[in-house]
């Protein structure tokens, strides 16, 4: 038997406090019911995630109704369309830094009433000015919101429940996109006027997370970093349900005196964590993450799906924009299965199954669509039979009607040929929907949610907010960047094309998740960061030591070594 050294064998004389200490309370507890109280305020905060879907969601039918009633140029509707991303992009970069100052709480409070009061600008806009005003507004909310709402309902879950409570915000997200679609096939029949209904019902739901969150608490872990351990002890006992909370408290608070000696006490916090191996190594997989989440070309699909279809066949509007529903409703229960597996399996491999799926389904997603983006087909239809057909350049005033010959100047009259901008009639139009549907079937449990939920488990307190923010500004960025680009690189490609690229660059997404993502799933907050200890590309594998739990002792607690292993088998 190897004798112990003197700073272990006081930590067991004591017998309180040990290296490998046994199952906590929260382990004991993990079959126990968790507090309703949890629930009430993960479905307050993840409302933020719900009006993040509605609202990025809902401008694809509403613009069907604003183009025609204010005219619009297709330089407008691209504005409308990235003005909210773009502003998301840069109140996400900010956000870590109001979170920082004015907490969790006091920051979903502000996006909830910037909501509100960009929802009330759109839907009263008098014309596309204001209007675009109203969009940036809700883009303010959005980046705030979407960085802010993860990291709260981290800091207030339980290890074992933490990935599914984070998970919800997602279900949200695809949840708000749902909605956001009905709501535009509803409206779609109110020819004047109805993008008001659809652009103004998302007060709603931000008025009502507003009044929630004045009676929710702040985050304990904010409190305590702030220096208001009273109010923090007060917070976490009221979140628990009135279960002991010391070891939870202890073990937070040691952690973040822990944190502040090895961030360095001075200098930005981004400059601190460049400067700080794991937490940037965290950084690096958090990005990363994020930012193949949009290479994967998810909102090419979310905000292109009605387009895409009626390339694909569907010549009605109408139907382009309730078929493109079933695409977001595929999106919310998939995303559902998600909160389900999250916990079973884990977040690496669930990640690693949704980029397989992807990249083999992104190909086929536009296969039928039209190639010439400049050209249209005139033709008469017999039932459905399709005769004396022609592709025709597209008029340059306007898509409505060929540039020149039959379909140049379109009537109602009975025998008149169609015009059909952008799409050829055609029986397969089922299959480019069953592409969309299988595509957002793998991306939505894994792709969909786990970037969210891994960015709000990987960073300590110190860096937790700025962390974040970073890996939120770069989701953002990728966002404009797709779909800025789309309809540039469809015109180069080919839409089937484009869909390759996807799957192309989610094939580099896969490498870079099996070699840099760890497991995270049932640690505890405070010991997520030992996994990013060693080199980069080398943590992908799960360690065998994640289930043990451990605790700080006299200022450290160092990842076990081999060395430590074996002489712990030679003590037992």
């Amino acid at each position: 038997m190897i004798s112990m050294d003197s700073r272990t064998q006081e930590a067991v004389d004591e017998g309180e406090r040990s290296v490998i200490r046994p199952p906590s309370g929260d382990a004991l507890d993990r079959d126990a019911s968790p507090p309703v109280f949890l629930y009430v305020l993960a479905f307050f905060s993840a409302l933020g995630g719900f009006l993040f879907g509605y609202d990025t969601g809902v401008v694809s039918g509403a613009m069907l109704l604003l183009k025609k009633e204010m005219n619009l140029s297709a330089l407008w509707q691209e504005l409308l369309v990235s003005s909210t991303v773009g502003a998301a992009a840069l109140s996400a970069l900010g956000g870590g830094y109001l979170n920082g100052w004015l907490g969790r709480r006091a920051c979903i409070l502000l996006a909830s009433l910037v909501f509100s009061i960009g929802g009330v600008i759109m839907s009263l806009a008098p014309d596309k000015v204001v209007l675009l005003v109203g969009r940036v507004t809700v883009g303010l909310g959005i980046g705030i919101a979407s960085m802010t709402v993860p990291v709260y309902i981290a800091e207030v879950s339980p290890p074992h429940r933490r990935g599914q409570l984070v998970t919800i915000n997602s279900l949200f997200i695809t949840g708000g996109q749902f909605v956001a679609s009905v709501v535009d096939g509803a409206f779609s029949y109110v020819s004047r006027g109805g993008w008001r209904f659809m652009l103004g019902l998302s007060v709603i739901p931000a008025v009502l997370q507003f009044v929630g969150f004045l009676f929710l608490p702040e985050s304990p872990r904010w409190l305590l970093q702030k220096g208001r351990s009273q109010q923090a002890r007060r917070a976490l006992s009221r979140i628990r349900g009135g279960r002991s909370i010391d070891e939870e408290y202890d073990t937070i608070r040691t952690s973040i005196e822990e944190e502040g000696k090895e961030a360095g006490g001075g200098g930005h916090v981004i400059l601190q964590i460049f400067g700080h191996g794991p937490t940037r190594r965290a950084l690096v997989v958090g990005c990363g993450l994020q930012m193949f989440q949009q290479l994967a070309g998810i909102n090419t699909v979310m905000y292109y799906s009605a387009t895409i279809l009626q390339m694909a066949g569907v010549q009605d509007v109408k139907q382009a924009i309730w078929l493109s529903a079933a695409t977001s409703a595929t999106n919310f229960v998939f995303t559902l299965v998600g909160v389900w597996l999250v916990e079973r399996v884990g977040r690496r491999k669930l990640t690693l199954g949704s980029l397989l799926g992807t990249g083999l389904t992104n190909g086929p997603s536009c296969e039928l669509c039209m190639l010439d983006p400049d050209c249209g087909f005139c033709y008469r239809e017999n039932g459905s039979a399709v005769f004396d057909s022609s592709c025709v350049p597209v008029g340059q005033a306007s898509t409505d009607h060929a540039a020149w010959g039959r379909c140049s100047n379109q009537t109602e009259a009975t025998g008149s040929p169609t015009w059909a901008y952008n799409y050829c009639p055609t029986s397969y139009s089922w299959v480019v929907l069953t592409g969309l549907l299988l595509y957002l079937g793998f991306f939505a449990p894994g792709m969909g949610t786990m970037p969210w939920t891994v960015n709000s488990e990987i960073y300590p307190l110190w860096a937790r907010s700025t962390g974040n923010a970073c890996s939120a500004g770069v989701n953002w960025t990728c966002n404009v960047l797709v779909s800025l680009t789309f309809l540039h690189i469809a015109q180069y490609l080919t839409y089937y094309g484009a869909f390759l690229m996807y799957a192309g660059l989610v094939a580099l997404g896969l490498l870079f998740v099996y070699g840099c993502l760890p497991e995270t799933q049932g640690l505890q907050l405070e010991d997520v960061e030992s996994l990013f200890t060693g080199q980069l590309c080398s943590c992908g594998a799960s360690s065998s030591t994640r289930h043990v739990q451990y605790s700080r002792l006299n200022g450290s607690n160092p990842p076990p070594s081999d060395d430590d292993d074996d002489a712990a088998t030679e003590t037992d």
